[in-house]
């Protein structure tokens, strides 16, 4: 593989000062100082139209480096890759505990290089480098560690036929052939890993578009997916802007099933291009999660948990609690608690190991916050926590909670993806259930409560793809993850998730 170019000079003096501060590796300044190409057919490759894109760091505001704005000529040339490879290379046709065999080294070399990219994630999207550690790498290990498992495990069925005469029937699964993989900017490389996972283990092909504004990650992961033996081709990254790579995959005629997570809005767009050539489709889309609790809680644990379910990773979570329904005997009791805990959470920069609430991945982000709690002032919402930016150099807002919100404004109804949580107090189960599934969105839901038969009398009637009871964002390989209404088409992860890599095919053998 020939060696990407150094590229020091890109990088702005407040982000060497800030990588310095925290003693970042090596390996990850390595990284960062070089010039960052797409990864087609296993080569680091020039764009065809030689644009560049700024990569921001979040926590200093200051230029990172720069990567390949692609185009639909760079998308050709990475699903000719990827469809060479799947119709004549040898990935589709290992058996399947040879392809078994190589994912689960895939996992020894993203576990060897753990720190490294814990330090990349934190660095490019501003997160706790904790959290990244813990949650974003551990998570990517994990799920490519349990689909490696599946690739040995995927089978048809036999059946008995009813027609006159003699036959055997059965059915096989194939692979459903070139992925294109489009990736949101909040957990670029676990969301990766869910959309490769399956794909890979089923002995499909992709081609893959990170965010522009997060596309480190998935970089270094194609290169050391080569490092593992991965064969040339069946990972491919193109980077650039939605509108033009992003809609140059979900159109292409050589892809055969579009992944997409993102908002809503881009989904739909999505699913419409890839609509026009018939292309399977899993579309993980938008959410804006009810969070009910009731009386019968502890509030001190209860309003911790609440916190850390719309705060963590700055609210930018697609399935954060950020529409939170109290029972009216404990509402300004629970807000007291939930304000306490709050104002206690520490906003620092990424790398600063003491971080909870990090910087907004961008200028644009932070705006759009700042946007939606100025909307809510105006209509009619309390502020009673946060509300603003934080001085300095970077994109940071402080964690933000609104009381006595109506169902009707916009930061109820609307995704914000920040540090806001909207709060309201309600009196009955049934009411609360209506409130709840007030929404376009069905992504996720929770429940607080100890009453046992309360709990299991509510789940059946949100309308939710997730229901978290007394916590927030489990999240297990094993387990599907994907929403119903506007939240998406299809499930990431679990069992689940292998149909939708894959064709189902009859086949009738007349006996004569």
């Amino acid at each position: 593989m020939n060696s990407p170019e150094r590229n020091t000079s890109e990088m702005d003096a407040k982000v060497k000062s800030y990588l310095q501060q925290y003693q970042v590796s090596n390996a990850t300044l390595e990284f960062l100082n070089r010039q960052h190409e797409h990864f087609i057919d296993g080569h680091w490759s020039a764009g065809s139209n030689g644009s560049r894109l700024e990569v921001l760091e979040p926590s200093t505001g200051g230029m990172l480096t720069t990567i390949s704005q692609g185009s639909a000529q760079d998308v050709d040339r990475a699903v000719s890759a990827a469809r060479a490879q799947f119709d004549g290379g040898e990935w589709s046709r290992l058996k399947p505990l040879e392809r078994e065999t190589r994912l689960h080294k895939l996992v020894d070399v993203l576990q060897e290089h753990a720190l490294e990219l814990a330090e990349i994630e934190s660095i490019d999207v501003g997160k706790s480098v904790n959290d990244a550690s813990q949650i974003d790498i551990q998570g990517t290990i994990d799920t490519f560690r349990y689909f490696a498992g599946w690739a040995s495990k995927i089978s048809g069925r036999t059946g008995e036929s009813s027609l006159p005469g003699e036959y055997v029937a059965y059915t096989r699964k194939e692979a459903v052939g070139v992925v294109g993989s489009i990736i949101p900017w909040n957990f670029p490389l676990q969301t990766m890993a869910w959309k490769l996972g399956a794909a890979l283990a089923v002995g499909c092909t992709v081609v893959v578009k990170p965010s522009e504004i997060t596309s480190l990650s998935a970089l270094r992961f194609a290169e050391l997916a080569k490092e593992a033996g991965i064969p040339d081709g069946v990972i491919n990254i193109v980077t650039g802007l939605g509108e033009e790579v992003g809609a140059a995959m979900s159109s292409h005629s050589g892809i055969d099933k579009v992944t997409f997570t993102g908002s809503t809005k881009v989904g739909i767009t999505v699913g419409n291009s890839a609509l026009q050539s018939m292309k399977h489709m899993t579309l993980e889309l938008g959410g804006k999660s009810p969070v009910i609790v009731f009386d019968d809680v502890d509030l001190k644990q209860t309003a911790e948990a609440v916190a850390n379910g719309i705060f963590f990773n700055s609210g930018q979570v697609c399935d954060a609690g950020s529409r939170a329904y109290i029972h009216h005997s404990i509402y300004d009791r629970f807000l007291t608690e939930l304000i306490k805990y709050t104002k206690q959470l520490k906003i620092a920069s990424g790398l600063n190991p003491e971080c909870f609430i990090g910087p907004m991945v961008s200028a644009r982000q932070q705006e759009t916050v700042m946007k939606y709690i100025e909307a809510g002032q105006t209509e009619g919402a309390e502020l009673v926590c946060g509300g603003k930016t934080v001085e300095g150099s970077g994109f940071f807002v402080e964690p933000t909670i609104f009381a006595n919100c109506r169902n009707d404004m916009a930061v109820v109804r609307e995704e914000i993806f920040g540090p806001v949580l909207v709060t309201a107090p309600f009196e009955t189960e049934e009411e609360v259930i209506d409130l709840a599934n007030d929404s376009i969105y069905g992504l996720a839901a929770a429940i607080y409560s100890n009453s046992l038969s309360r709990v299991h009398r509510v789940i059946p009637k949100l309308k939710a793809g997730s229901v978290y009871v007394n916590g927030h964002g489990t999240i297990d390989p094993a387990m599907p993850f994907g929403g119903y209404k506007q939240s998406g088409v299809g499930k990431d992860l679990g069992a689940e998730q292998l149909e939708y890599f894959l064709e189902t095919k009859a086949v009738w053998i007349t006996l004569t």
